[in-house]
């Protein structure tokens, strides 16, 4: 009963979202405030329809209810209650229910939150919301049902995919959608400022937050990726520039160039033409991800589906959607003001350089996740395109973006003092030269490019701490003063340096743990050792351990350095005995921002008994990869907690 109440929930918040579409955007031509209070009721029904629906999913997954055919294929009896509840989302059509869920979460936030919207452009916002809601809604129900029901219910399920059951697969599709979809708002809000016919400061303002909310999501959610193919796939790294990751990387960096050139808009009224065109292309992405992921034309551990059928009307839904809201664009453009004139040095130009080298690295990245595609398609031939592609044409760009980077903020709008900046960075330069300097010296083996990335680093990090002291105007009066200066700066000012800040940490981590990271694989036998770098691993006994679903041997090790014990690391290596595969559960010593990365691999017959393959990894600096996105995500919502950016405009621009 609770499986069809939520199959009708979805049904009905299909309908709902269609009223949704026609009420508002009624109440734009008619100008009708009751219409467009029938709208926004309408975009809240739909979101309580979806949380219904998803509720339903969710019992069901929990109760192992294996006559819906999503559970039978996605769960079993046995698993942790958590992962029963991530089964929820772990499938094609889960997921689609989840996307479905934000989407319509977007369109209730904007009609219970954007109050100070002139009612002219909040009408048309969710009029564009809801037939992103209607498109998406229909695709799930008719094409992706998740409560489908079987005629003939198995006993048990086949079970959620074994590397999909992990705390941080638990949260990292939610997360990830929060900022994927997230950016459907900033769309809409695109989509109906050009019907509108007026993209200016005021627009840009009201973008901003959302655009900052769905970022600091998307930020969370891919780190929280990473960190899952750190230490889950027991492959040694966090990124491997896979597709799937890429299909969230390319949102992350057009939203982020969207950030910056908001405020540009927003400032100077500069760019609006170029600012639509990115909140454009930020959902565009996010919807190429979805056709990517769910289409079967890439292999990955994370893809959700391999269904062409389907992967086609996504497809479809890309082009029809992106194309309109592209050729309107087109339409209206060259009527969008141009904005005010800069001087080549000025903090405009620096935000511009900011958006041409993001725009060019996202470039790179989509050529590399598709060429391979074409090719195969044109020709037949199967290619890849792997890390040193990126390394050559990704890095560069993201360097040179991170040599800009603290130099911006401390420009003046309109005309800058180039002179007077560089004197203010001097510090940067001297610690970030010091410190690319002392690791080419001091750590062995001597590394140029790892060293360069370790300065750009300090540099970012620094500068940081340097641009916040130019605001509170540290070292020039008394410390009260600098004081009283830094408690009255806004949230935003906070946020932003938080942001770049996060950057610089990311930067060290990388860098220092892809220059310097080292690597040992040997089969030994129990008492048997490995070296990796300056410690000793010792395999001390392998015993068998049960899991809740799942049979395991267990490694008991001893890592020493210099004799003295630094800890005991207990990989694992289990199977599942349900959908037949095998997992490696990594142990990671942590010590302070490195790790010692243990896996155990299979056992192999040896000569005086049995040995099983032990790899290790030291990397140095590895726990900054994932605190720096971190701080740049506590940056986004430090942000989007200051008042005067959350709120619209005043209310005289409102009545405007």
């Amino acid at each position: 009963m609770i499986v069809e109440i939520g199959a009708f929930s979805l049904v009905l918040a299909l309908a709902v979202s269609l009223v949704q579409a026609v009420l508002s955007a009624t109440a734009r031509v008619t100008r009708s405030r009751v219409l467009a209070g029938a709208g926004e009721g309408a975009a809240l029904a739909a979101f309580a329809g979806l949380i219904l629906a998803f509720a339903a999913l969710m019992y069901a997954f929990v109760t192992s209810d294996f006559s819906v055919a999503n559970v039978a294929a996605n769960s079993h009896s046995d698993k942790p209650l958590l992962y029963r509840i991530a089964g929820t989302w772990g499938s094609h059509e889960g997921s689609m229910l989840l996307w479905c869920l934000a989407l319509t979460g977007c369109g209730a936030a904007v009609a219970g939150l954007g109050r100070g919207l002139p009612d002219g452009l909040k009408a048309l916002t969710l009029a564009v919301q809801g037939v992103l809601g209607v498109v998406f809604l229909a695709y799930t129900v008719l094409a992706s049902n998740p409560f489908a029901r079987l005629d003939a219910p198995p006993i048990e399920g086949r079970s959620l995919n074994p590397l999909l059951q992990d705390p941080a697969l638990a949260f990292h599709p939610p997360m990830l959608y929060l900022g994927y979809v997230g950016l459907s708002v900033v769309f809409s809000f695109a989509v109906a400022a050009l019907i509108e016919g007026r993209v200016d400061a005021a627009w840009a303002r009201w973008v901003r937050p959302w655009t900052l909310a769905a970022w600091s999501a998307l930020t969370v959610g891919i780190t929280l990726g990473a960190f899952w193919a750190y230490y889950e796939l027991g492959w040694g790294g966090w990124w491997f520039w896979d597709p799937v990751e890429n299909a969230s990387f390319m949102p992350w960096l057009v939203a982020t160039a969207l950030l910056h050139s908001a405020i540009v808009t927003e400032k100077r009224g500069a760019l609006a033409g170029w600012t639509v065109f990115l909140a454009l292309a930020a959902f565009t992405f996010s919807m190429l991800g979805a056709f990517l992921v769910r289409s079967g034309v890439l292999t990955s551990v994370h893809a959700f589906a391999v269904d062409p059928t389907r992967g086609t009307l996504l497809l479809i839904i890309l082009g029809v959607t992106a194309g309109a809201a592209f050729a309107l664009f087109a339409w209206r453009a060259p009527a969008l003001s141009p904005g005010g004139v800069f001087a080549p040095v000025s903090r405009e130009s620096a935000l511009v350089l900011n958006n041409i080298l993001l725009a060019a690295a996202t470039a790179t990245v989509l050529l590399g996740t598709l060429y391979p595609l074409i090719r195969e398609a044109a020709t037949g031939e199967a290619i890849s395109v792997g890390p040193p592609f990126f390394n050559l044409t990704f890095t560069p760009l993201m360097a040179a973006l991170a040599i800009l980077l603290p130099a911006g903020p401390l420009l003046a709008w309109k005309r800058g003092d180039a002179r007077g900046v560089a004197q203010r960075l001097w510090v940067a330069v001297l610690i970030a030269m010091a410190c690319g300097l002392a690791a080419f010296a001091l750590v062995s083996p001597r590394k140029a490019f790892a060293s360069a990335g370790i300065a750009v680093g300090a540099w970012l990090v620094v500068g940081a701490f340097v641009e916040l002291a130019e605001r509170a105007r540290a070292f020039r009066g008394p410390m009260t003063e600098t004081w009283r200066r830094l408690s009255g700066l806004p949230r935003g000012a906070w946020g932003m340096t938080l942001a770049h800040l996060g950057l610089g940490v990311f930067v060290l981590g990388a860098c220092f743990e892809t220059g310097w990271k080292l690597e040992a694989a040997e089969a030994i036998p129990i008492g048997g050792r490995l070296d990796v770098g300056a410690y000793q691993l010792v395999l001390d006994q392998v015993r068998g351990v049960e899991g809740p679903n799942y049979d395991a041997e267990r490694g008991y090790l001893r890592a020493t350095k210099a004799d003295a014990l630094v800890c005991e690391p207990r990989p694992e290596r289990r199977f599942y005995p349900t959908g037949g595969q095998t997992t490696s559960e990594v142990a990671i010593c942590t010590r302070g921002v490195s790790h010692l990365y243990v896996v155990l691999g299979e056992r192999r017959p040896g000569a005086d008994g049995p040995v099983w393959l032990v790899r290790a990894y030291w990397n140095p600096w590895a726990l900054l990869i994932f605190i720096g996105p971190a701080i740049m995500a506590l940056g986004g919502l430090v942000s989007l907690s200051d008042r005067r950016l959350r709120m619209a405009v005043g209310a005289k621009e409102a009545r405007a």
